[in-house]
């Protein structure tokens, strides 16, 4: 039983044992046949990526010579066109050449036969030089004048030929000028005078100052004159209290200090307390007020003179010309005046209206601090502009518009017509008697000094001098140069409002007598 069970057991083992080696050498023929075919598979894919290499290979090299071939040909095309072209600056370098050659031989010709011109015209010029002399001798003999003496008698006759043809020659441009721009003149300076409606002032040294009663006298001269002598001492003018009839009068030269007390005795009238310090009080408000109208009559009159961007300080100066006369005719409005002629000139001409009345309007600033400063209101007020950066063409105009020096545009011409037309205009302005008199006095002294004149007369009010010559001494051709010298010589050493015209008579008289 024992040995039964045993060999049952062996036999399960060999059993399991044959079976685990027959499974495992199935196996290995198995993995053998898979390994056989897979290296059989891989030979073939190397086998067939050889053979597509290789054709691979032999296209490229194929596209690549063909690539090769193709640049070579495209390299020899380019090389001969460059030859071409090459041969063909050459073919021109050589035809320039020849021709520069051929210039520079006829160049040469031309130069010698210069040189031989030149000799024979040095040998013309000596012969020439030696019969000019011998007729110079000739006609010396013939005439019994040597030859400077013949020249100053050709240059007599000359003189008096050019001063009859220069006298022709002004009248013919005068005329000329005067048809071709005195209507377009004319035209533009009405337009200009008809469109611009300004206003004017006449100012005098004196204010009044209405009373509400002759009571009222007695409380401003103040105990012992004290009132009295406060207000002048504190204004600087000079009160008149006289037999007018509920009235102040107030002089003084300063404008602004006249402004400044009528309104501080305007004041204090109001007030009714008139005593020293409160007259000081009064003074001081009066001064600030004026301050600050100043400056509103400044901005007033840019605004109204259409003119913008100005500094403050020129602002105020040109406030200050409303307290300003010149020969009674306003400062402030006349320069509001001479912006707007100047612009609407300037318009007409097609010029820079915003410049021309800029121009015309600072043109007399100078007289703003003339009273203070030493220096004519031309020299003052281009200090002025030139201080606050103006344009050059502003500072020409305050320069040039009295002649002080010569316009460089035209708008410095604009503006100089524009203010003698504003001055010259009838009731703008008013002088002196003794201003008058001097001025027509030196008129004329200046037109009596000229050679040849007997009398002069200044008439219309200076506005016109007549001169007398003696017909003796003066042709009808001097006629017309004495008066251009006589009107220039006015211009530079005269002041005068508006313009003097100047009439040269020459009359020749016979006189017998019967018996």
């Amino acid at each position: 039983m024992g040995t039964t069970v045993i060999a049952i057991v062996i036999t399960l083992v060999v059993s399991v044992a044959c079976t685990v080696f027959g499974m495992n050498a199935y196996q290995k023929s198995k993995s053998a046949g898979k390994i056989t075919s897979a290296e059989e598979q891989a030979r073939q894919i190397i086998d067939d990526a050889l053979k597509s290499a290789e054709d691979t290979k032999r296209e490229k090299l194929l596209e690549a010579k063909e690539e090769s071939l193709k640049t070579k040909n495209e390299l020899e095309k380019e090389v001969r066109d460059r030859r071409n072209e090459v041969q063909r600056a050459e073919r021109r370098i050589q035809q320039k050449e020849e021709t520069l050659d051929k210039r520079t031989d006829a160049v040469e010709k031309k130069e010698a036969s210069l040189n031989q011109r030149e000799s024979r015209l040095q040998k013309q010029s000596a012969e020439i030089e030696k019969l000019n002399e011998q007729r110079v001798q000739e006609l010396e003999r013939i005439s019994g004048l040597t030859s400077e003496q013949a020249k100053d008698q050709l240059l007599a006759v000359v003189q008096d030929d050019l001063a009859h043809d220069t006298a022709v020659m002004i009248k013919n441009m005068e005329a000329e000028a005067k048809e071709t721009a005195e209507k377009k003149a004319k035209e533009i300076i009405v337009g200009a005078i008809q469109r611009c409606a300004a206003d004017h002032v006449s100012e005098t040294t004196i204010s009044v100052v209405q009373l509400p009663s002759d009571e009222m006298k007695g409380r401003i001269i103040g105990r012992e004159g004290r009132n009295i002598r406060t207000l002048e001492t504190m204004t600087g003018v000079d009160l008149i209290i006289d037999d007018t009839p509920e009235a102040v009068v107030i002089s003084g030269f300063d404008p602004i200090r006249r402004e400044t007390a009528r309104i501080a005795l305007e004041k204090l009238i109001v007030d009714g307390r008139i005593h020293p310090a409160r007259i000081e009080e009064m003074v001081e408000k009066a001064g600030k007020e004026v301050q600050n109208k100043i400056k509103e009559e400044g901005e007033n009159a840019a605004l109204e003179a259409g003119v913008h961007g100005l500094h403050p300080e020129i602002i105020k100066l040109m406030g200050k010309m409303r307290f300003r006369t010149s020969y009674g005719q306003n400062a402030l409005k006349h320069s509001v005046e001479v912006a707007q002629l100047t612009g609407l000139m300037a318009s007409e001409l097609g010029l820079d209206v915003r410049m021309a009345k800029r121009a015309g309007f600072l043109h007399d600033i100078g007289k703003a601090v003339d009273h203070e400063m030493e220096g004519s209101h031309i020299q003052l007020g281009s200090e002025i502009c030139r201080k606050y950066k103006e344009n050059a063409i502003v500072i020409n105009a305050v320069e040039s518009h009295h002649g002080d020096v010569e316009p460089t545009s035209l708008i410095s011409v604009l503006v100089a017509a524009a203010d003698a037309i504003s001055a010259a205009r009838p009731g703008a302005r008013r002088e002196t008697l003794e201003t008058y008199t001097s001025r027509l006095k030196q008129l004329e002294e200046i037109t009596t000094s000229f050679k040849g004149v007997s009398n002069s007369y200044a008439i219309q009010a200076g506005r016109e001098v007549r001169v007398m010559v003696v017909p003796e001494q003066v042709s009808d051709d001097d006629m017309v140069i004495m008066a251009r010298d006589i009107a220039k010589r006015i211009e530079s050493e005269m002041e005068y409002p508006g313009q003097i015209k100047v009439n040269v008579i020459r009359e020749s008289r016979a006189t017998d007598t019967a018996k």
